[in-house]
């Protein structure tokens, strides 16, 4: 912050030696260019050029002290003061580009050499670099596409060093596992499909890899609503540039947080909202979206519950803010819940089990023991953990429209049960699939 500062000597000490000069009044300080370094961090001009900035006013304030000391020091105090500034501003600065660096490196699997070099590239804006790394040079994609249709095959959808499938493409008729019947039920206004799925973006290691494994089962099922939990800022710089067929809703954009992603081309979006969880210490809260899917109202929550068995008070506390809401929202819409909620079966009979109009789909259909556990770790071995511990922390809760019927669940299965190329899973919960008919 700068400021402009006046100095005047309102009264002359006649026991002094008389000064050469009146006092003088400070210069007005210029705002220091962006770029430079600090006024400590520059060298001197070279002889025969004139000092600028801060240097110059210096030099003038102890030009000013060695001819009139009462009236200098007060200058010479003011440019050491305005010396400081430059180093605090210089020191806050570094700090943020240091963040920014971790952050790229961290996202894109490159060092920090890399991520600086893109950065400053880009004027030190994170999603400008990412696409700059992450897309190639038009050349090299105009080279790649040719030698490709050459060869008679497709040209590669996104050929960076670190790409990642692009959800705005339709990436299941391209991909051997789904036919094309497969694409168009997906299309079908007769049911819709949701993912929720704790990503793990606290987990720093294999993070690029991961995040585009992440991608790749989004492109794979291409749902039309999409839950994550654990979410990071990188990983919203990457979906926010990789999906644009979807609509995307962060719960924030500091630390760790949820995200709502919606198929634009299915669901409409009226409005949404974010409510606290006024007593948490892990920065939960609860992320609530009101949309319209083939002409039916609803009402989609995600969140992430106070985590670990020695927070389970918090962790109820929270439960009953959501299931509060999701009672009291309109009865003419249907409302669904999902999400981590790190809950035990004991905690929810503690709470007096869940409200009458409100379903837990796993039970609704049936308890399937298939997509029972969605935290495994004796199958998913991400955590690398000693212990083995089976738990079904990730849960959808479902409200129907008062007049029932519209929307009923249909199916439920894990995804993320594969390991990738670097031998870890995409996270180290397993993403629950599912599917809803809806009643026209």
């Amino acid at each position: 912050m700068y400021f402009m500062a006046s100095l005047r000597v309102s009264t002359v000490n006649p026991m002094l030696p008389p000064c050469r000069r009146p006092p003088a009044r400070a210069p007005e300080r210029q705002p220091r260019r962006a770029g430079l370094p600090p006024a400590s961090a520059r060298s001197a001009p070279p002889p025969g050029t004139m000092a600028t900035g801060a240097e110059e006013r210096r030099e003038e304030a102890e030009a000013e002290a060695a001819q009139c000391p009462q009236a200098g020091q007060p200058l010479l105090a003011a440019a050491a003061e305005e010396e400081e500034e430059d180093e605090e501003e210089a020191l806050h600065l570094a700090k943020r580009r240091r963040l920014l660096c971790s952050e790229f490196a961290a996202i894109t699997s490159s060092d920090a050499a890399v991520a600086r070099n893109f950065l400053a590239g880009n004027d030190w804006h994170m999603e400008r670099a990412l696409n700059a790394y992450f897309e190639p040079p038009l050349e090299e994609k105009a080279a790649a596409e040719e030698a490709a249709a050459a060869a008679g095959g497709v040209p590669p959808a996104c050929a960076g060093p670190g790409s990642c499938i692009d959800l705005t493409a339709d990436a299941t008729t391209s991909n051997d596992g789904v036919n094309s019947a497969d694409s168009r039920q997906q299309e079908d206004d007769s049911s819709f499909s949701l993912i929720t799925w704790n990503i793990d973006g606290l987990d720093l290691g294999n993070l690029n890899e991961r995040a585009r494994g992440i991608c790749s089962y989004l492109a794979l099922y291409s749902p039309d609503v999409v839950f994550l939990q654990e979410v990071i800022p990188p990983h919203l710089c990457l979906l926010q540039m990789k999906a644009g067929s979807y609509t995307i809703i962060p719960g924030n954009i500091d630390g760790y947080f949820t995200v709502i992603m919606l198929k634009k081309s299915r669901v409409k979006l009226l409005k949404h909202e974010i409510i606290p969880f006024p007593t948490t210490s892990m920065m939960r809260n609860l992320l609530v979206v009101h949309v319209s899917i083939c002409g039916n109202e609803l009402c989609l929550m995600t969140s992430h519950l106070e985590s670990t068995k020695n927070h389970s008070k918090e962790r109820v506390k929270q439960l009953q803010i959501v299931l509060n809401k999701m009672q009291k929202e309109s009865e003419s819409a249907t409302v669904i819940f999902g999400g981590d909620t790190n809950l035990r079966d004991s905690e929810v009979t503690k709470l007096g089990n869940l409200p009458n109009n409100i379903t837990d789909v796993w039970e609704f259909l049936g308890k399937p023991q298939h997509c029972r556990y969605t935290w495994d770790t004796h199958s998913n071995t991400n955590l690398g953990a000693e212990y083995k511990c089976k738990m079904r922390f990730d849960r959808i809760y479902f409200r129907p429209a008062a007049d029932g019927g519209h929307i009923i669940p249909r199916s439920m299965d894990l995804i993320g049960l594969e390991k990738l190329d670097c031998g870890r899973f995409p996270s180290d919960h397993w993403g629950l699939l599912c599917n809803f008919d809806v009643i026209l």
